[in-house]
């Protein structure tokens, strides 16, 4: 009766809802209760609140790891999905290590659009930084 779904047959809409949802299962293994947003609100696609009743993530969904100069001071974490694997990272920390780490700063993309992203997987030296931010299943 049931068929799983191929996720690359799906427009780019139902992807964002599915990598929400799957997202979501993955929280609440670690506590957390999640609200989504049908508009961003502050930056972020959706809420995680936690069950000890006094963290609260917002947090916005990716296809990718990226940064963006919208984002920064908002307080928000960036959540991306390569695989069966969900990354759920500090925004803010990430640029901080992307511009210490790389010639991003210098790029076409960070100056004039004020974005910068890469194909997943990120090169090695943003997989070790990553690494900690790897929600496991």
């Amino acid at each position: 009766m049931y068929k799983k779904i191929n996720y690359k047959d799906l427009s780019t809409k139902q992807q964002e809802n599915y990598n929400f949802h799957k997202a979501s299962a993955i929280l609440a293994d670690y506590g957390f209760t999640t609200i989504r947003f049908y508009d961003d609100w502050k930056g972020a696609d959706f809420l995680a609140q936690h069950s000890d009743g006094k963290t609260l993530l917002k947090i916005q969904l990716k296809g990718r790891f990226s940064i963006n100069k919208k984002y920064l001071n908002k307080d928000i974490y960036i959540c991306y999905r390569v695989g069966d694997n969900i990354y759920l990272y500090p925004h803010d920390l990430a640029v901080d290590f992307v511009l210490d780490n790389s010639t991003v700063a210098n790029t076409s993309s960070w100056k004039n659009k004020g974005a910068y992203d890469w194909k997943n997987p990120p090169p090695k030296q943003y997989q070790n930084f990553l690494r900690k931010f790897k929600l496991k299943k």
